[in-house]
């Protein structure tokens, strides 16, 4: 099987596509020889939903959540020089206790995997897998944050590792060009950077922040270099600021999502998304509905691109879309659905977000989640204490979660512990099809009921399924001219609403979706096609968002 990729489309085997459960991925490594008395470790950056790792058929460890890394070491079970047998199982099963949600029901036919998010539950090893040899003292955490006061930046630093007789910490800052800028010793403190060359929209400085360990004799033991980017992040009224300049959002909600690898990470994909990204205009994405690959987020950072990280808290809205998902019957918050186990799972991957890509410049707003039932007391009290949670760890970032249609200003129960609102609107398409002009009224209306809680609002979601090549005099829903007209509409509203600093066009590209008759080839919102073609509204998008001049 080829890593990374999702197994589900390499072959013709219907059965493998629709899978549910564990399957088992099996290798051989040699250990270098030259690693002897290092500490040897296998990192995975991602494994879909779940996965358990024997080393020579000794189980060395599990992992729960399908897109952040975990890690397991192999020092007692290896030999360097010698080869060794490594076994991943891999289970893509989703229950109510899991993020994101879903249930494996009976059926006459067999089991069927239920899941409450419009994307295809590919699974398999994602991304990269890592061998490495470290010293057996050696770094074991690196944090940073940053910000600007004045006309001086601000690194923030601390380093985690087992002490040692005569062992010390230090960092080192170099700029771009490799000249010091910056040191201290000791394993936390503050560096201050006179008139620093700041991380900006479009313009991704780095700064290159070495930490060592060193021993008595002031030999360095274990190193590690972490690209760091200054900039200030902050919300004020109705505003988002960077490095205190208003910042509006222009982009899309992506998916990781290709032909034949599924969310398999490929670099050339990645590359080209980010080259239509910079052909129409755009200044940021969303990584919704799940953590990206780690690439893309290095790639945001040197480049400039801005991102809201989103958790994979998609679907804990067990009430919405029955006619889409077939799943009528649930209730959401409950002792056997959503519930305290789910909300400690949640919480978990909460934090292991924040600390996989806390160091990100790139990244300026957490999101805990993608529409959910938010307008209860019941998800008052189950998302109250995982925005805590966001904020003890990273106050540093302002905290939103993608708000759903049914929300609506007064009747949300959580947007009250968001520093700033993201909704996911389609008027135009779900609510009034086909009636812009309807459309345009009500979608105003609902707008300006939310900018009077004086917080920005980011348009995360609007959009209209398209089938490429669809032409229509007069425009009609599913045709070309259709897209182009719905989006003109929201751009209007937006237009008159201060308060709203972004659009994110759902989506950047057509995705694969659970197979139903909701779904034409999947998701088809996409402005460019799955295979990455401009459909007529890329032109339009273009045209908005490029720099005039």
């Amino acid at each position: 099987m080829a890593v990374p990729a999702s197994y589900n489309d390499i072959g013709g085997d219907a059965a493998l596509r629709h899978h549910i459960g564990e399957v088992w991925y099996e290798t051989e490594v040699r250990i270098p020889s030259s690693w002897s008395g290092r500490r040897i470790s296998l990192y995975f950056e991602s494994v879909t939903h779940a996965a358990r790792v024997w080393a020579d058929g000794v189980e060395v460890g599990a992992h729960q959540g399908g897109y952040t890394p975990f890690e397991v070491d192999l020092t007692a079970l290896t030999t360097p020089g010698q080869v060794v047998a490594l076994t991943v199982s891999v289970d893509n099963t989703l229950t109510l206790q899991s993020i994101p949600p879903g249930v494996v029901e009976p059926t006459p036919a067999g089991p069927r995997q239920r899941t409450w998010h419009d994307f295809f539950n590919y699974a398999g090893i994602h991304r990269t897998v890592w061998l490495s040899g470290t010293p057996a003292t050696h770094l074991s955490g690196l944090t940073t944050t940053t910000d600007l006061l004045d006309s001086t930046g601000v690194i923030h630093f601390s380093l985690d590792f087992e002490p040692a007789p005569g062992l010390s910490a230090r960092v080192r800052l170099s700029d771009q060009d490799g000249l010091r800028v910056g040191a201290q010793d000791g394993s936390s403190g503050t560096l201050h950077i006179p008139d620093p060359q700041v991380w900006a929209p479009g313009r991704g400085y780095l700064y290159a922040l070495e930490a060592q360990l060193v021993d008595a004799r002031g030999k360095v033991v274990d190193s590690y270099v972490q690209k760091v980017g200054i900039r200030s992040v902050a919300v004020r009224g109705n505003r988002f600021l960077i490095n205190g300049e208003p910042f509006h959002f222009t982009g899309f909600g992506k998916h990781e999502d290709i032909a034949v690898i599924g969310k398999g990470h490929n670099d050339a994909y990645m590359l080209h998304d980010f080259g239509l990204l910079e052909w129409i205009g755009a200044n940021s994405l969303r990584t919704s509905h799940y953590p990206y690959a780690e690439d893309v987020l290095d790639y945001a950072d040197r480049h400039g691109i801005v991102v809201i990280d989103e958790v994979a808290a998609v679907g804990i809205n067990l009430t919405l879309g029955a006619g889409v998902f077939g799943a009528p019957g649930y209730t959401t918050f409950g002792p056997d659905t959503i519930n305290e186990q789910t909300r400690k799972t949640h919480a978990e991957a909460i934090r292991e977000l924040i600390e996989r890509d806390r160091h990100h410049p790139s990244v300026v707003l957490w999101s805990l989640a993608n529409e959910p039932e938010s307008d209860s007391e019941a998800a008052q009290e189950y998302f109250r204490p995982l925005f805590e949670l966001a904020r003890e760890l990273d106050p540093s970032r302002p905290l939103g979660f993608a708000n759903v249609a049914e929300a609506t200003p007064g009747r949300c129960r959580v947007s009250q512990f968001a520093d700033v609102l993201m909704l996911n609107r389609y008027y135009g398409w779900y609510v009034l099809p086909g009636d812009l002009a309807g459309a345009e009224i009500a979608w105003e209306e609902e707008l300006r009921a939310w900018a009077a809680e004086g917080k920005p609002i980011i348009i995360t979601e609007y959009g209209a399924d398209t089938y490429p090549g669809l032409h229509t005099l007069v425009p009609e829903p599913w045709s070309e001219e259709y897209q182009v007209a719905y989006l003109d509409m929201n751009h209007r509203v937006f237009d008159r609403i201060e308060a709203v600093v972004g659009e994110h066009v759902w989506n950047f590209a057509d995705f694969a979706t659970t197979p139903g008759i909701m779904r034409v080839g999947g998701n088809r919102k996409g402005i460019f096609t799955r295979d990455r073609q401009p459909k007529a509204a890329a032109h339009v998008l273009r045209k908005r968002w490029l720099p005039k001049g």
